[in-house]
């Protein structure tokens, strides 16, 4: 798993934080949920606002559809 997988990134954060509503996350939290992530292989460097908003979006519709 890497940075451009937002959508497994954010199905694996709900596995994981189920509880957690991904709008309360900050970016450097959220950066640190990744990389604690099983198997996740992507270089901590390479992450941006930009992809780390994307993971948040992908975490908040895997949330919203749990039920």
């Amino acid at each position: 798993m890497n940075w451009n997988e937002p959508h497994e990134i954010g199905y694996q954060l709900l596995e994981k934080h189920p509880d957690i509503d991904p709008l309360t996350v900050r970016f450097t939290d959220l950066h640190r949920y990744v990389l604690e992530l099983p198997g996740f292989k992507g270089d901590p460097g390479t992450s941006n606002e930009k992809i780390l908003e994307a993971i948040q979006m992908a975490w908040l519709e895997e949330w919203q559809d749990r039920d």
